[in-house]
This record gives C-alpha cells, sequence and structure tokens, in this order.
C-alpha cells in the first residue's frame, strides 16, 4: 500500500484527516478497523492524491529480472518548490495464532525478511515500519450487534479466494459453506498455484471480491472467523472474509445516486 496522506473511512472508529495513514498501523479499537487498508479501491486516501496511480506498481528491469520497485516518483505542477515528490510503498500483513506464548513475534525476528522471487540476489527484503497486536474477542463489534438486533440481513465479501479442491497433500476438497445463500454456477472460480517448500500445486477457489449473502445464525462469531480464515488452506492465506449489514453500501459513493449505474 502506499505511504501517502490519508483520512479514516467512515465506518472505521476514528475520523478525519490522519496524516500519512499509509506508513504506520491505525489504532484497531473496532472491527471494521482491521479493513481500512483491505479496500482495493483505497478510499482512505485523500482526494487530492493520484489514487489510479497508487493502484499501479512502478516495475524496474534488472537483467531480465522484473522488480516491483520501492518507490514512486510523480511530477508536481509548474511552480512548485521541488520538481517531483517520492512515495515509498508498504507491505501490510498479520498473522494469527491460537496459542499462548506465539505473539508477539519480535521485530528482530520480521527484520530482514525476503519475500519473491531471486531473494537470493537481494531482492524483496523488508524491514519492519510498525507493527501491534490485536485481540479479535477485545473488539467492537458495534455494527455487526446493531444489525443482527434489528433482523437485517448480511452480507460475505471474500477478502481472499476460498478453496474448493486442491492438490496439496493433507488439504482436503471443500463445498460452498452452507452459511452462503448463493447457487454454484454463480460463483467466479479461478485455478491458482500453492507453492510450498520447493513445490507447486493447483488449486482450484472461489475467486475472491465476491459478495455473497449471509444465512448462518451468529454474525458476531463469523465475523471473528472470517479474519482468521476458514478452511484447510487458512495457514496459507486463504478463506479471509468480511461481513457486513446488508444496508452498508461496498462502494460509498454510490449513496444518493439515482437510476441504474
Amino acid at each position: 500500500m502506499p505511504g501517502e496522506y490519508g483520512e479514516y473511512p467512515a465506518a472505521a472508529s476514528q475520523d478525519g484527516y490522519a496524516g500519512k495513514l499509509g506508513q504506520s498501523l491505525p489504532e484497531i479499537a473496532s472491527y471494521e478497523d482491521l479493513f481500512v487498508f483491505r479496500d482495493a479501491a483505497q478510499r482512505w486516501l485523500l482526494e487530492s492524491r493520484p489514487r489510479d496511480a497508487h493502484n499501479v506498481l512502478a516495475v524496474q528491469d534488472h537483467g531480465g529480472r522484473l522488480a516491483v520497485d520501492d518507490t514512486c516518483w510523480f511530477g508536481r505542477p509548474p511552480g512548485q518548490r521541488n520538481r517531483r515528490r517520492s512515495m515509498s510503498w508498504y507491505v501490510q500483513c498479520y498473522v494469527h495464532a491460537d496459542r499462548d506464548g506465539v505473539l508477539p513475534v519480535a521485530e528482530d525476528v520480521l527484520d530482514g525478511i525476503s519475500v519473491g522471487g531471486a531473494r537470493n540476489y537481494g531482492f524483496g527484503r523488508l524491514t519492519v515500519a510498525d507493527s501491534q497486536v490485536v485481540d479479535l474477542d477485545a473488539l467492537e463489534y458495534s455494527r455487526v450487534r446493531t444489525a443482527a438486533e434489528r433482523g437485517d440481513a448480511f452480507r460475505i465479501e471474500l477478502m481472499t479466494p476460498y478453496v474448493l479442491a486442491t492438490e496439496y497433500p493433507g488439504g482436503d476438497d471443500q463445498s460452498i459453506p452452507w452459511w452462503w445463500r448463493v447457487e454454484s454456477g454463480e460463483l467466479r472460480r479461478r485455478e491458482t498455484r500453492l507453492a510450498d517448500d520447493g513445490e507447486s500445486y493447483t488449486v482450484n477457489t472461489v475467486d475472491h471480491g465476491q459478495v455473497v449473502r449471509y444465512v448462518g445464525d451468529d454474525p458476531v462469531a463469523t465475523a471473528k472467523n472470517g479474519v482468521t480464515r476458514v478452511g484447510t488452506h487458512s495457514r496459507f492465506g486463504f478463506g479471509e472474509f468480511r461481513l457486513r449489514p446488508a444496508c452498508e453500501d461496498r462502494v460509498p459513493e454510490r449513496s444518493g445516486m439515482e437510476g441504474d449505474a
């Protein structure tokens, strides 16, 4: 994500201007705070920021090896003191543990981790900018609880793909969860690859970014499960989702619009 100036989205526990929000982790007080940076449209960016440009990563060529640049440069309008400005990229990730003594992970353990290809050539090295421990049971779920008490419907937004079939050893095939109200043929599917310990395995998934209706009976527990992810491949990042009251539009800009889009 871009280390840019932003403001807190309407659903967050804080509001207003937040400075260079992308360079640090905002305080997590509510369930909705977990998803400030998870919106693909990056609505937390100030309107003065080049949102479309930030959805495109600058690429460098190093002797035939393509790499994402760690810094992006933007020109400034004539008359400005400097002719251009820089913007650094950050990676947000989180881990969860079901037993005590694992978290928090010491920053010196995380600092210097390399990701991606050509790591032995020095590519993909990361340094820790900020870290935070979140207790899911201590978060505020008032928006979810209030909607449930009113009898409102809920929708599930897939943040990462959900695995249906896999070649990975020890990974079981799975059906569509019973608490999704959707016809199987209505879902967009994708075949991807899972790399582990030098081996690559075919994985068939329900593609992320899709929205299905929730028909379970415990929205708060389901919301927590979505953060820790569901399915046999959850430890690899699959099966993450967000639960929203159906009355809340995923695209706030559509509120108040008339007619068909």
